[in-house]
Order: C-alpha cells, then sequence, then structure tokens
C-alpha cells in the first residue's frame, strides 16, 4: 500500500494574508474573531490543496500565529512566569506577547494603574534554516499541563470539512532540546517525566477523535547527541504506547548517523527519513526498520524551489517499495514552510527560468506524479511525465549557467587574497587615527524605517506611475532625513538607511548576474515577518558598482563616518534558493569575488567604514558536528576573500544575530573583522561570557536593546546590558549598538529607543572618565 502526505505547509498565504491580518491586528484595526476567520480560510484552502493533490492525510497542527514552537508553550502551559499573564489574556494576547514583548505603561491620569514590560523569549534559528523560533524557557519549578484545545479544536475543524486529519507535534525530546535552562547547570532533559503525561494526554483525546495517526516531529534526530538524550528516546516513546495512537515520528534536515538504529528501534508505528538530506541511509533504513512499521521517505526537496528530476527518483522508490514488501509512504523531505506556496504563474521569474522551478502546490503534484507512476507505472501520467523531464533537461542545457571568466578568476586565486596586511591591534590604531571615535562608539546595524511613504514609492515604481527620477530624488530627501535624524540623536556613526532597498538579499541579487527574481516567493522568516529569497541559478558576476553612489552621497552629507553597507557571500547564499547542481562552497566564493569587487570600490570612494553583514554564518552550519570543519573553512574563507582587498586604515564591520555562537568562535575570530556586532538583549548578554577577555580579541558591539519588540527600552535596563558587558569587553573594544537593522520599526519608537541608547552610553563615558 502506497500513502502520501506533508509534513506542513506554508502559514501565510500566497499573497501573504497572514502577515497583513496580523499587523492590522497589533495596530487595533481587527479584532480576535476577525483574525481567527482568517486563520479557519487558510487552513481550509491549504487542506483543499493537499486532498486535490491526492494526499492521503491532511496535516493539521502546521498553523501557528507567530511560531509552532510558541505554540506548544501554550499548548503545554509552559509560559514564563516573568511574562505576568492573567486571566484576562485570552491565548492569542499570549502567544503574540511570547513573540513581541509588551512596552511598560506608566500610570495615567484617569486612574490606569502603571504596568511592567515584559521582554519577549528570546528568538533563534530552526536548526539550519533561515526561520526563527522562539525559544522556551525552563528551570526546576517548570510545570506542564494541557493548557490549550486549539489542536483539538483544529483537528475537529478539518474532520467537519470531510478531510481525513493527521496532526502534527513537535516531539517531547525536541521541545525541551530546543529550550533553554534559566538556572546554571539546569538539566532541561530532567524535565521529562513531567512533560510525558502531558503529551500522553494530548494522544489520548486526540484518539477519542477517531483518528489513526498522528505525526510527532522529533528533529533532533539529525544531531549528534548527548547520551543521555539518545538513552531518553526509547524510554519516552515506551510510555507514550498507552495512547493505542499510531506514531510517525520524524526526522529530518540532516542524516541520522549513529542514531539510525535507534530511530528504527522507537516503538512507534512509522518513520520519516529525509532521503534529500541523508539518500545514502534509504536502503540501510528500508532494511533495518521492522517490516510490521511504515516507512516515509522524503526524496522531494522540501527546502529548495527546483523541480525534481522525477526519472532518478522513481527507481530509487521502486527499490524502496520492494525492500518494504509493497508498503511506503511518499513525502517532502520536511516540511513546504520553507518554500512558496506557488511559483507556477509568477511573471516576474525569468521565462526561461520558471519551468525549472517548484513551489509547494506544485510539490503537491510532484508527490501525486510520483505515487500514480509507483502503483499504475508512468503512462498514466505520461504527459505531465514528459513536460517536468522536458523541463529538466532545458535546465542542465542553458548555457546561462556557466560564465567561462568567473571560473578562471576562481582558479587563479592565492592565499594573498584573502588577508589582511597588519593584525588587528595595529589596524585598530591606524583606524582610531583616521576616524577620531569617542569612548563607546554608538552606531545602527544598518537599516532604518521603512516607511509608508518609501513603500508607497517603490509600488508606484513598480506601477509605472512614478519615474526612475522622480523615485531617485525622494530616496535623496529620504536619506539627507535620515542622516540629520542621526545626528541630532547624537549617534557617532551614521548609515545612510537603506531606503532604497527593498531586501538585504534581494537588492544586491537583482544587481548580480546568475540571479532571477519572483514577485509572489515569500516564506516566512517570524512572526508576521516575510522575505523573498532571489533564486540564484547561475554563476555570479557584478556588472557594475551596486551601492557606491549611496554611500559617497551620505558621506558627503555629514562629517562623522558613514558605513559602506554590504550583505556578506554566506547570508546571500543561505538567503536565497541556490542551485543544486554545483557545491555550495563554489557558489559561496563567486559571491564573495563579486562583493569583493564592491568593497574595494567603496573604499576607493573614500568609504572609511565597510559592513559586511553575515547574520547567516551560523545558521549555514551542517547538522551533524563531523560536517562543520568543511562548512567553516570555505565559510570563513569567503568572508576573508571578500574583505581582504582593502588597506589597513579601512575598518571592516561584520554583522551577526539570532544565533549561537559559542561553538564556532575561533572560526568568527577567523574571518578577523576589525568590528563584530552581535545579537544579546534578549538572552542578556550571556552571549558575551563566551567573547569575554582574550577569546575575541578584536572590537564588538553587543545588542543593546531588542528591535523585533515595539517596546522602548528603559534607560536603565541598557545601562544594566552595558554595564553586564563592560565585565567581560574591555571599554576600548566595546561599542553601542541596537541588536539588528530598524527596518521594521516606525521612526518614534526608533527615535525613542536610540535616544535613551546614545544617552546610556553618554553616562558610562563619564563614569569611566571620572574613574
Amino acid at each position: 500500500m502506497i500513502f502520501s502526505h506533508v509534513l506542513g505547509v506554508p502559514r501565510i498565504g500566497l499573497n501573504r494574508e497572514l502577515k497583513f491580518a496580523l499587523e492590522r491586528h497589533w495596530r487595533g484595526e481587527i479584532d480576535e474573531p476577525a483574525l481567527e476567520a482568517l486563520g479557519r480560510r487558510l487552513r481550509a484552502e491549504r487542506w483543499a490543496e493537499q486532498r486535490a493533490a491526492g494526499l492521503d492525510y491532511v496535516t493539521v497542527g502546521d498553523f501557528a500565529w507567530y511560531d509552532h514552537v510558541a505554540q506548544h508553550v501554550l499548548m503545554l502551559g509552559c509560559e514564563p512566569a516573568r511574562m505576568g499573564f492573567g486571566p484576562q489574556d485570552s491565548e492569542l494576547a499570549r502567544h503574540f506577547r511570547l513573540g513581541r514583548g509588551q512596552a511598560a505603561r506608566p500610570a495615567d491620569g484617569a486612574g490606569q494603574a502603571a504596568a511592567a514590560g515584559h521582554p519577549a523569549l528570546e528568538m533563534t534559528k530552526w536548526f539550519d534554516t533561515n526561520y526563527h523560533y522562539l525559544v522556551p524557557e525552563f528551570g526546576p519549578d517548570t510545570a506542564f499541563r494541557l493548557a490549550s484545545h486549539r489542536l483539538l479544536d483544529e483537528v475537529r475543524e478539518a474532520q467537519a470539512l470531510g478531510h481525513p486529519v493527521k496532526p502534527v507535534l513537535l516531539g517531547p525530546l525536541s521541545f525541551l532540546w530546543l529550550g533553554k535552562g534559566q538556572a546554571a547547570g539546569f538539566d532541561r532533559l530532567s524535565l521529562l517525566d513531567r512533560l510525558l503525561p502531558v503529551y500522553l494526554e494530548l494522544l489520548t483525546r486526540l484518539g477519542a477523535l477517531g483518528l489513526n495517526w498522528v505525526q510527532i516531529d522529533e528533529p533532533i534526530l539529525g544531531l549528534e547527541l548527548p547520551a543521555a538524550w539518545r538513552e531518553a528516546f526509547p524510554r519516552a516513546y515506551a510510555r507514550l504506547q498507552p495512547a493505542q495512537m499510531a506514531l510517525m515520528l520524524c526526522s529530518y534536515f540532516a542524516p541520522l548517523g549513529d542514531r539510525l538504529a535507534l530511530a528504527c528501534s522507537l516503538p512507534v508505528a512509522g518513520l520519516h527519513v529525509d532521503g534529500v538530506r541523508a539518500p545514502q541511509e534509504l536502503e540501510a533504513v528500508a532494511a533495518l526498520l521492522p517490516q510490521e512499521r511504515e516507512l516515509s521517505v522524503g526524496l522531494i526537496d522540501g527546502r529548495n524551489i527546483w523541480r525534481s528530476d522525477l526519472d532518478q527518483l522513481l527507481p530509487r522508490l521502486r527499490t524502496l517499495h520492494r525492500l518494504r514488501q509493497g508498503r511506503l509512504w511518499l513525502a517532502p523531505s520536511c516540511s513546504l514552510l520553507h518554500v512558496p506556496l506557488s511559483l507556477s504563474d509568477d511573471a516576474q521569474v525569468d521565462a526561461g527560468v520558471r519551468p525549472w522551478l517548484a513551489g509547494a502546490q506544485e510539490k503537491l503534484d510532484e508527490l501525486r506524479l510520483l505515487k500514480t507512476a509507483l502503483c499504475q507505472g508512468e503512462q498514466a501520467v505520461a504527459g505531465a511525465w514528459a513536460a517536468s523531464r522536458a523541463a529538466c533537461a532545458a535546465r542542465r542545457a542553458d548555457p546561462r549557467l556557466r560564465r567561462p571568466a568567473v571560473a578562471a578568476r576562481l582558479a587563479a586565486l592565492q592565499p594573498a587574497d584573502e588577508a589582511r596586511h597588519r593584525p588587528h591591534a595595529e589596524r585598530a590604531a591606524m583606524q582610531q587615527a583616521r576616524l577620531g571615535l569617542p569612548l563607546l562608539p554608538t552606531t545602527t546595524i544598518g537599516s532604518f524605517p521603512q516607511t509608508a511613504e518609501i513603500r508607497a514609492a517603490r509600488a508606484a515604481r513598480r506601477a509605472g506611475t512614478l519615474d526612475a527620477a522622480g523615485y531617485e530624488a525622494l530616496l535623496r530627501q529620504i536619506l539627507a532625513d535620515t542622516l540629520q535624524r542621526q545626528d541630532a540623536l547624537g549617534l557617532d556613526v551614521l548609515v545612510h538607511g537603506e531606503a532604497e532597498r527593498n531586501d538585504m538579499v534581494e537588492f544586491f541579487g537583482e544587481q548580480l548576474a546568475g540571479y532571477t527574481f519572483s514577485a509572489k516567493g515569500w516564506v516566512q522568516s517570524y512572526g508576521s515577518r516575510c522575505v523573498k529569497p532571489p533564486i540564484l541559478y547561475g554563476d555570479v558576476e557584478r556588472p557594475q558598482a551596486m551601492t557606491v553612489a549611496w554611500a559617497s552621497q551620505a558621506q558627503a552629507l555629514s562629517r562623522k563616518p558613514v558605513k559602506g553597507m554590504l550583505t556578506g557571500p554566506v547570508t546571500m547564499l543561505q538567503w536565497s534558493f541556490v542551485r543544486d547542481d554545483q557545491p555550495r562552497e563554489t557558489t559561496a566564493l563567486q559571491l564573495a569575488l563579486a562583493l569583493r569587487d564592491e568593497v574595494r570600490d567603496l573604499e576607493a570612494a573614500g568609504i572609511a567604514i565597510i559592513q559586511i553583514d553575515e547574520p547567516a554564518l551560523r545558521e549555514g552550519l551542517p547538522l551533524p558536528r563531523s560536517a562543520w570543519d568543511d562548512y567553516l573553512r570555505w565559510a570563513t574563507r569567503a568572508f576573508r576573500l571578500t574583505a581582504g582587498g582593502v588597506g589597513d586604515a579601512t575598518q571592516i564591520h561584520t554583522h551577526m544575530c539570532y544565533a549561537e555562537f559559542s561553538d564556532i568562535l575561533d572560526s568568527i575570530v577567523a574571518l578577523d573583522a576589525d568590528v563584530i556586532t552581535l545579537e544579546t538583549s534578549r538572552s542578556g548578554m550571556t552571549l558575551l561570557d563566551d567573547f569575554g577577555g582574550s577569546a575575541y580579541p578584536n572590537d564588538i558591539g553587543p545588542g543593546v536593546y531588542d528591535i523585533h519588540s515595539p517596546r522602548v527600552p528603559a534607560r536603565e535596563e541598557v545601562l544594566h546590558l552595558l554595564r553586564r558587558a563592560l565585565a567581560v569587553i574591555p571599554p576600548q573594544r566595546l561599542w553601542v549598538n541596537p541588536d539588528c537593522g530598524l527596518k521594521t520599526r516606525g521612526w518614534p519608537e526608533t527615535e525613542a529607543a536610540l535616544r535613551v541608547m546614545v544617552e546610556a552610553a553618554r553616562t558610562l563615558r563619564a563614569e569611566l572618565g571620572a574613574a
């Protein structure tokens, strides 16, 4: 028997309906019932698409209002007490406070009492993806209970529409692993025995709804786990058996490695494995998994947008089908959350490239074709099969994929191309002589608010109702205003604000050969934040300068240094949909050479500080530690190659955010950036414990407030964080900045928060001077 299913689908809607509804709700323009109605519509659309594609089950529980991990925090009743939730707070309000925090409210003259602020949960990357999840907080007093019936209600909702349902849960061990202990040395695994009864209660209630299967995701099976965590798996799943539910345990994003035998031996009814990331393990899993258990194979890439080569996949599926004695489940490799909903009729994509692509809806159709061909033969879907074959052949033969000059330039690289001339201590003295910055210099990460005026002008330019000259004139006015505001706030190093940039990757991709772009290729990054990754299909070159004119104009308007702003090669790679027909290392080095040309042009134009952002460096790490060294070798080489062509008096900055860096600190040091800025405010500067002393020898700017929350920090909060930073970083090497760019914030809160930040820096300068 052959079944087909998916592990999850995009939440946001084809036209980002969820994003816009969330933001309207947060502005007070629509109420909770209206928001819930939109959620029901989006879920119904996705379920109908799954059934239309012939899937045997629709997946329920993959929809989340802000984040699926936060949704589990609410469902399992383990919200941090510091959030201050009360009976007046609805479940939606709690969910949004976990993700966005809540600003402090002073008492007013009408008798309303003051209310304390509530910082949001820490946010970090979901494994090696660009999706950000909210980090659960655990401690010795953490208790669990079944606090939300939302999943049960959504199951009933799908059943009422006539669908066969497969709910999805994040597994108990992955849930604990992805959290963070709030007490020193606290072992999160010690909470497992408290957590399992709640999972068992939930599974029992799901079973009472007449369900056959529950999908339970344990992506940490792709990690090289400590022994205690590996040993907890059999015990945990043995305790969940009394629920009498058929559990489909899902692993994805990585090979199982030395956990393969463990995964195959767990007391569950089915096992899903990622056949894209670990094709070499498929036959071993098929042979080792007991025949009475179901094997689900993910051979369609859930992380990228290239059409599958069905001629290549079908023989592999036939082999597995034979090994499993005619029983097999077909699925994408992981949730389709990481790809756009559809790319089939996106007119903005290069017409030659468009047939090569597959969004979530097209991947559902690929599942249908594979299942039909496996059951009835290719002749049953001959027309669609031939079209897929022709598209794959056209892609392989397209001459735009290869540029001989790019290959020749890569082949000619020498070690000296990626090295600065002097060590950082000597460079720092030269840079200070050039820049004349005060102690604890203040700056921002790069972007400033993308206002309604900017968005409207961009839309008018696309629609043809605003010409190029008018659009550029407006952007130049905004640039001048942004510089004036920064100067008035007292910032020491300015930025031009990036009003001309729609996205930190797309902006550059639009100016590089080898890229194409979509109009509706949106994917969720976190909450209501969506990104539209460029499509990198061929060799990369820079035809002409991309940022020099904007940076030069900004510097001409200020006596203070203005940073040139670039996105680094690894982030350009990670945040694009990248070609899969050559090693990622090769593509990263091509990007580095293109950006190296831009860095040298900025320096030649007199820009003294150049920031090369690499927020995705940690994200790109393969999940198996055994593969880290090779990735870090070429990733750090790509950065050094980008920055290595400048003189020692030119200061190179980089920025990283929303990840744990302690385990790759040596590689971050190897980047040899003069200044690194980091996201640290949500974690209370604990990240700096790893960067302190001599562990990180160059300058560092830990973020002193969270830009993803609308709350303006109190001055004492910023002072506390800066004093915490000064305990481990010498003042001569400490910069003061927000966590990240300010693109998503409004001007009033931006200026208020930056004013607090500058005042705090001045206070500490005075204290240090007096000392």
